[in-house]
Order: structure tokens, then C-alpha cells, then sequence
């Protein structure tokens, strides 16, 4: 599922596409990705194309928030939440910093 997520972001020209591996840390999901897109139609398009492929390749209905605005797009699939922002809502919310683990630091 990981593989699709980001093949899919990649192909839809996401960019600063970030993936942080959760395992351990919370019981919220496996994987976290984060992605921009260059503009709330172009957010929101990437967002559609993802639930597209989720749908017609793993035929899995993940829950999405914010696809009708396009400024922050939630889409959770139980074991992968990936994030699309523009990336004025990105730098303002700052998730990689918050969810990233600090270099020189050992994972449990």
C-alpha cells in the first residue's frame, strides 16, 4: 500500500513528498506521508487520484477530509495517513518536525 501511495504522488507531480515510518510510536498507523501540491485544485486533484488507484488497485474506501477546499487533505487508509497541502499550510503546520525523529537519535 506504501508503494501506491507514493508511486501515485509521484506520478500526480506531488512534491517534497516525506514519508515517516510510525512503527513503535503510535498506534495511529504504520506510515505517515506528507506531500504538497502547487495549488488547492492541484491538491485536491492529487488527493482524488490517490483514492482513485486505492480504490481500483487494493479496492479499499479510505476515510478523507478537506478534498472539497484543497488547502489540507487527510486521507487515512488505516495503515498509511497521508497528508496533501498547499505549501503555505504546510510550512504553517509543520507535521514533518513534529513527527520526525531527530537525527543522532536512535529508534527503540
Amino acid at each position: 500500500m506504501l508503494d501506491l501511495i507514493l508511486h501515485s504522488l509521484e506520478d500526480d507531480k506531488a512534491e517534497d513528498i516525506v514519508q515517516i515510518d510510525l512503527r513503535g510510536r503510535s498506534s495511529m498507523a504504520d506510515h505517515m506521508v506528507i506531500a504538497s501540491g502547487r495549488s488547492s485544485r492541484q491538491v485536491s486533484a492529487i488527493a482524488q487520484k490517490l483514492l482513485d488507484r486505492l480504490k481500483e488497485k487494493l479496492r479499499l474506501s479510505a476515510r478523507v477530509e478537506g478534498k472539497e477546499t484543497g488547502d489540507w487533505v487527510l486521507i487515512d487508509t488505516g495503515d498509511v495517513v497521508v497528508h496533501v497541502f498547499r505549501p503555505e499550510v504546510r510550512e504553517f503546520y509543520q507535521l514533518e518536525k513534529m513527527w520526525q525523529v531527530p537525527s543522532g537519535f536512535a529508534r527503540a
